[in-house]
């Protein structure tokens, strides 16, 4: 943990520095049997890769709102970051109606047609699969993001003290964000090389902070769980052993 760091992206960059081949994300998906995990040097090489599609190919500029229609999923957590490494507001099941542009699930793509800028859709498949056929209207980001460049530079800084994260009627900048972030790290007993199961949804602060935030700022990581409430007790206990679980939020 870098003391200096003020947004999710200097987290990230932080935690790339220290440790690249350690786990960040591991996620279960128990309502399809879906597992993948990534490292911090996968995982910021994906973020690298969306960041270039939202600040190139979509025109997103520091300060514009995106509305993020998307379940708790690895991909979600990415995009999360991708917006904090541009500027952009990540508006958590915000209005799309109300954004600059916006990225859904193929649950919400008829809602995510009220937005008259830039629409990104995610099919959400098994190994970051595209749709069979893509949703008129939409860019598929299985099919733009892979060829977008590894590294990603802002066209301007990134201010700390802009917003960064719309969430259940809360409203961060990227400094706040940090700043509660470590707290709740520290509330949930966490320290370097945590391991934390979060089975709660992405739709409120708490479950964005025990699925992705809090973890990333202790660096630790977290085992990021999807219908968890499919999975009986024996499974949770052998998952929780095997994943190496020191702390559960669910």
């Amino acid at each position: 943990m870098n003391s200096s760091d003020r947004t999710p992206a200097d987290l990230l960059r932080s935690a790339l520095a220290a440790d690249p081949a350690r786990p960040l994300v591991t996620f279960y998906d128990d309502a399809t049997g879906e597992r993948v995990e990534l490292s911090v040097a996968t995982f910021a090489n994906w973020v690298a890769k969306t960041a270039n599609l939202l600040q190139g190919d979509l025109a997103a500029e520091p300060g514009d709102r995106l509305a993020l229609l998307l379940p708790a999923h690895w991909q979600t957590a990415v995009w999360l970051l991708a917006c904090s490494s541009v500027g952009v507001v990540a508006d958590v099941q915000g209005d799309p109606a109300a954004a600059d542009l916006v990225v859904t699930g193929p649950d919400t793509l008829e809602r995510a047609r009220a937005c008259r800028g830039e629409r990104v859709a995610l099919a959400l498949r098994p190994l970051g699969g595209r749709f069979p056929q893509p949703p008129e209207g939409f860019a598929d980001y299985a099919v733009e993001a892979p060829s977008q460049g590894d590294r990603f530079a802002p066209f301007a800084p990134v201010d700390p003290d802009g917003p960064a994260l719309a969430v259940g009627g809360v409203e961060l900048t990227g400094a706040q964000l940090v700043a509660r972030a470590r707290e709740d790290a520290a509330t949930l007993g966490l320290t370097p090389g945590s391991r934390l199961l979060s089975g709660r949804t992405y739709d409120t602060w708490d479950g964005l902070s025990a699925g992705l935030f809090a973890p990333l700022a202790a660096d630790g990581s977290v085992v990021l769980c999807r219908h968890l409430g499919q999975l009986d007790a024996d499974g949770l206990a052998k998952r929780v052993e095997s994943e190496r679980v020191t702390d559960t939020a669910v």
